[in-house]
């Protein structure tokens, strides 16, 4: 019954919707049994997905992020003594009871990195300490805002939680997380104006309900994020009433194929928790001092941006990215022995590769190939096996890098340690797709 009412959908989608792409490709799928909004990731989806989480953690530890791993449940008091029980209780599930003490299922991180913070007295010289995690979210979203990958109820996010000195470090910090964020979306081929844009999320100061009441707190915040986009020289626009409820943030507002935008990347201002949880550090002069917090995520949720990347490249992901990377396609079952010997120089070269050994035509199996978006194909006839060759196919349009050149699909015949060299540094580069 899912399945019908999942392909009676996507007859209404744009064909580049990585809802569509997700079922051709076999990423994920969603089981009405397991609950909406909890995508399954399959073998192909969850390599993808993997060399994304890699990436974003490789990546934070070179920018100077310490990665660290906590607890997905903790007891309801912590969220109550962050705050976020009474702005998000209705996002949130419902409180687990284990004996005396009531837990949650974790919406967000933060509570989680101020107690590894104060787990010990910190000193000014350890800031500004850049907490990092991917971590695994829960938030009750309401079945009507459920969306693919887009909006789900169960997710990753690659969050991190900088925790500075004084204003100025502060300023410093939100200017490096959006260097980052612009660094990572340059690595997709992503750009500014065209693929995503900033908007600064405001509060709202007579909601007091929504957000914390301290005007003056608020206009300090708001003007920082401003000054730090205007030093930019980037355009961005305004929203009211976009803040978290413990500060204003900017959000990175990635277009989707539909033409809508979503929040992919964010770098919030904290004036509040800090004061919540007493986060203090010892001070150069010996005194004690109150610590000031930014919130961010270089690349956001991974479920989201495996959906705005899907859409990018319509499924046609780039060779690093890809599930896999070479289909390897013997002509009949003569050169099936040789393609044993092409997959084993694919394994040992580290790369992602799998072979066609239906009995199908070569036409066929270029298709398949083809259809799943594989990035290159490898012949192997009775020639090339005979010279220790393959025939390199790359996938269709648009053209990769590697075959600009000759401006067509049909690399021809070259030796196979050619090959390896050639993707492994496709692969190393993190080329992308020409066109």
């Amino acid at each position: 019954m899912a399945d019908e009412k999942a392909n009676q959908l996507e007859e209404n989608l744009d064909p580049r919707d990585h809802r569509v792409l997700g079922r051709e490709l076999d990423l994920f799928t969603f089981s009405d049994t397991v609950g909406r909004g909890l995508p399954l990731w399959t073998s192909r989806g969850t390599t993808f997905r993997r060399e994304l989480e890699r990436f974003i953690v490789d990546t934070e530890l070179a920018w100077g992020y310490q990665h660290v791993m906590t607890p997905d449940i903790a007891k309801i008091d912590l969220y109550k003594k962050s705050g976020h029980y009474p702005y998000y209780k209705e996002t949130m599930y419902a409180p687990i009871q284990v004996e005396e003490e009531e837990f949650m299922l974790r919406p967000m991180t933060c509570p989680h990195h101020f107690e590894l913070f104060l787990s010990k007295p910190r000193s000014y010289r350890e800031l500004p300490m850049r907490i990092a995690e991917l971590a695994k979210l829960y938030r009750y979203e309401l079945s009507g805002v459920l969306t693919g990958l887009m909006r789900v109820r169960s997710f990753c996010l690659a969050d991190a939680h900088i925790i500075c000195a004084d204003e100025e470090q502060m300023k410093t910090e939100i200017k490096l997380a959006l260097d980052l964020i612009e660094y990572v979306a340059g690595v997709f081929g992503l750009k500014m104006g065209e693929n995503y844009r900033y908007r600064l999320s405001l509060g709202d100061r007579a909601k007091t309900k929504k957000y914390y009441d301290d005007p003056a707190a608020w206009d300090k915040a708001e003007a920082v994020l401003r000054q730090v986009l205007n030093e930019r020289r980037c355009d961005f626009f305004e929203a009211a009433d976009e803040a978290a409820f413990y500060g204003p943030k900017i959000d990175i507002q990635m277009k989707k194929i539909n033409g809508q935008e979503d929040t992919a990347f964010t770098v919030q201002y904290d004036f509040v928790m800090p004061r919540r949880f007493d986060l203090k550090y010892i001070d150069k002069d010996g005194s004690e001092k109150l610590a000031l917090v930014v919130h961010r995520s270089s690349i956001g949720a991974i479920e989201r941006s495996a959906a705005f990347l899907l859409e990018h490249f319509n499924g046609g992901l780039p060779v690093w990215l890809s599930p896999v990377q070479v289909a390897i396609l013997p002509v009949s079952e003569k050169t099936a022995g040789y393609a044993k010997e092409v997959g084993k120089a694919m394994k040992e070269a580290g790369i992602r590769y799998e072979t066609a050994e239906e009995a199908e035509s070569l036409g066929k199996k270029i298709r398949n190939a083809e259809a799943m978006k594989i990035p290159y194909m490898l012949i192997v006839g009775e020639k090339e096996a005979e010279s220790g060759q393959v025939s390199v196919r790359a996938h269709g349009s648009p053209l990769r890098e590697a075959s600009a050149e000759r401006g067509q699909k049909d690399l021809g015949t070259m030796e196979l340690a050619t090959f390896v060299e050639r993707i492994k540094k496709e692969i190393e580069t993190k080329a992308l797709p020409v066109g």
